[in-house]
């Protein structure tokens, strides 16, 4: 095998490459309600974990805590997100009521984007998708 197809067989380059094309559709879907994929989830996150410090949902989005910060700043402007004061020095964040309601018309959204995406395969290679994905990105 020549280097080039072993670069087309790369586990790596492959999800890469995916996951631009993916993150392409989602955000052409969300434009429209001035959010991205990222802030999507973020706001998933902070609406499903309200009781969790700030720092459990860089994991949780599969962010740094940079751009989690960054991220949570630009919500925060756009009044989406609130951060509060938890015990101690945590630092909790809760969606505001324009954060609440916008995440539910985005989850119209998101779910017209996955059902999309869901009828492009089967039901076995969706889960087996989501295994395979899964156990790669274990640390």
């Amino acid at each position: 095998m020549n280097s080039a197809e072993q670069l087309s067989q790369c586990l790596v380059l492959n999800t890469v490459s995916a996951a631009r094309i993916l993150l392409r559709r989602y955000d052409q879907r969300l434009k429209a309600h001035g959010v991205t994929v990222q802030q999507f989830a973020l706001l998933s996150a902070i609406r499903f974990h309200p009781s969790e410090p700030v720092a459990a949902f860089a994991q949780k989005v599969a962010l740094d805590r940079t751009s989690l910060t960054r991220s949570l700043d630009l919500l925060e402007k756009k009044g989406l997100v609130r951060r509060v004061a938890g015990s101690g020095n945590a630092r909790l964040c809760a969606l505001t009521e324009a954060g609440d309601q916008l995440l539910d018309r985005l989850h119209g959204e998101w779910l017209a984007a996955q059902n999309e995406l869901i009828s492009r395969v089967t039901a076995a290679e969706a889960d087996t998708y989501l295994k395979v994905a899964r156990a790669l990105s274990e640390e």
